[in-house]
């Protein structure tokens, strides 16, 4: 354990419970679901409403080999793929297998999917897929139509939740086991401000941080709390360098920030293409599936064509659906569009990448098990080693049901559980608060030095950058300067700060281009070197230790890493 801890005040009450859930998405829902029928004592915390984390923001659906002709080992081969060798092959052999039942239970938990007159559940393509594997609902409305069943089976089963609390720190018992958290709860309610969950078992589902960078599709929830939560529990976290951007997010300007709206690849898995101002189809010839190649292929593509003809955005042409498929395919999209000015029925839509979906997170065994005992990481939190250097279209769903149901199986195999007291750490820490008008100048860093497009003298001064905001912030405690008020936007703020320097430190390491990391001084991919994962930490002393896997598999989470050129790095 590292002792280090957000600037806080004591919790001011506590409840207890067997489980405690943090999140609210397809990962949190279904684990506290799985939990509560094995007759744990489950409690959920979420950030805002039940229905407010990224889930309900997936458009394209969720892939499953539940097509005739299709099977497992075909969508486990497009996932390899996809993940450009980096993917811990056992895990995602894990997703394959099991993700057809588990979408199956879902809906059995009340998820209605598309269905054809003959009722069987329609299925489309998306990159990367060879087959038609992407299940949907409402036609572009899939996350929405999975959150509500799982939020609607989670108030019909009772389980006690608090909304609108930010989780703070984890806390631990005299034998640095999991002993619950500590959180934050905005607003009136049964409980407000600082207070406890005490349980030996913590799940983080808090998704993505994609809030990091300017502009992303990511919810404004999503500041990279659970991996900033882990890292100063002394958990590892890998792969944060691969952040997947998406290909075709709406254009709205140069200035635009926070969250954009999504053009789901769905629409080009319907046929649509990508052309430039000119109406010419640039990504035919650079790869065998064009505009359904994997999202890194086409990113690059979008990228290198904007820089060739030095424009800001290219563009999407679907004007062939005709309104009719429009408005019953992709209703959400033509509504986002229309609401921006743009007819997608009559003319192209202006796309650009954007920040889209973290294939790292904090690092787990094919359980759920961090490097933490009694600390558990599902979905886009966690790093199972499905996604390895870029997540495949539609995984991320499947991932976070598959390994939410490990998850409570693993939890119920230890019950009855019992939580040891939490005890203070014996060297506390408090970090240095983050003032919130420093969020701006943290996305806009990264978005320059670490975005799309990165490079040694980018990582070099997006790090250099990022260390002042940190070193303003210590002076600010030390001196006369003005200190940040402890409350939810520093929090927020601290912990974006911490996720930018680890996934800067990550990419500056990682000295090669693989999947959706792309170092323009490094453009070759290195297997020799680089087929392998980078493994982060953080010590007591506030100094980050980065280290390598021996191969694409991860470690047992249970057992110390032997290190293979380990190198410091001082946040």
């Amino acid at each position: 354990m590292t002792g280090i801890r957000l600037n806080a005040s004591a919790p001011g009450w506590a409840i207890a419970a067997d489980v405690v859930v943090v999140g609210s998405g397809v990962a949190g829902l279904t684990a506290a679901l799985r939990c509560a029928a094995a007759g744990l004592s489950t409690v959920v915390v979420t950030k805002a409403r039940l229905d407010d984390g990224s889930t309900r923001w997936a458009q394209g659906g969720i892939a499953a080999a539940l097509g005739d002709g299709d099977t497992p080992d075909q969508h486990l081969d497009d996932t390899l793929v996809a993940g450009a060798g980096l993917c811990d092959e056992e895990a995602v052999r894990a997703l394959v297998t099991e993700g057809p039942d588990a979408v199956r239970r879902l809906i059995a938990t009340g998820a209605h999917f598309d269905t054809s007159a003959a009722g069987e559940i329609e299925l489309t393509r998306e990159g990367g897929h060879h087959r038609r594997r992407i299940a949907h609902a409402g036609g572009d409305a899939t996350g929405a139509e999975i959150s509500r069943a799982l939020v609607e089976a989670v108030r019909d089963g009772g389980l006690r939740t608090i909304e609108n609390a930010l989780v703070l720190d984890l806390l631990t018992d005299a034998e640095g086991r999991t002993a619950g958290v500590t959180l934050h709860v905005m607003g009136e309610g049964q409980h407000d401000g600082v207070g406890a969950v005490h349980a030996p078992a913590v799940v983080l589902a808090t998704g993505g941080m994609g809030q990091v960078f300017s502009a992303t599709t990511n919810p404004a929830v999503s500041t990279g709390d659970g991996v900033a939560l882990a890292l100063r529990a002394g958990a590892e976290v890998s792969d944060l360098e691969f952040v997947q951007f998406h290909p075709t997010v709406l254009f709205l300007g140069t200035d635009s920030e926070g969250q954009q709206p999504l053009v789901s690849e769905a629409v080009r898995g319907e046929g649509a293409h990508l052309v430039d101002a000119a109406g010419t189809r640039f990504m035919l010839g650079r790869h065998e599936l064009a505009e359904l190649a994997p999202r890194d292929i086409v990113a690059k593509g979008i990228m290198r064509r904007m820089q060739e003809q030095g424009v800001a955005h290219m563009y999407l042409d679907a004007r062939h659906f005709g309104a009719r498929m429009w408005e019953q395919r992709f209703p959400t999209i033509l509504a986002a569009c229309r609401a921006h000015g743009i007819d997608p029925v009559t003319e192209p839509i202006p796309v650009a990448p954007a920040a889209h979906y973290a294939s790292g997170g904090v690092r787990t065994d094919l359980r759920g098990r961090t490097t933490v005992p009694g600390l558990y990481a599902c979905g886009e939190v966690a790093c199972t080693g499905v996604h390895g250097a870029n997540r495949l279209a539609s995984n991320s769903l499947l991932e976070g049901l598959v390994f939410a149901e490990r998850i409570a199986a693993d939890i119920a195999s230890r019950a009855p559980l019992s939580v040891g007291e939490p005890v203070a750490p014996a060297s506390p820490s408090e970090l240095p608060l983050i003032a919130p008008e420093s969020r701006v100048e943290i996305q806009r860093i990264m978005s320059q030095g670490a975005g799309v497009l990165r490079s040694a003298a980018s990582l070099t001064e997006a790090a250099a950058a990022l260390e002042g905001v940190h070193r303003a912030a210590v002076e600010g405690q030390e001196g006369p300067a003005k200190t940040a008020e402890p409350g939810v936007e520093s929090w927020e703020t601290s912990n974006l700060l911490c996720v930018a320097r680890v996934l800067t430190a990550a990419a500056l390491e990682r000295e090669e281009t693989r999947g959706c990391h792309w170092r323009e001084d490094r453009p070759d991919r290195d297997d020799t070197t680089w087929r392998r994962h980078l493994v982060i930490r953080i010590e007591p002393d506030r100094s980050l230790v980065v280290r390598r896997t021996e191969s694409t598999a991860f470690p047992a989470t249970s057992a110390a890493t032997v290190p293979d050129a380990p190198r410091e790095h001082q946040p």
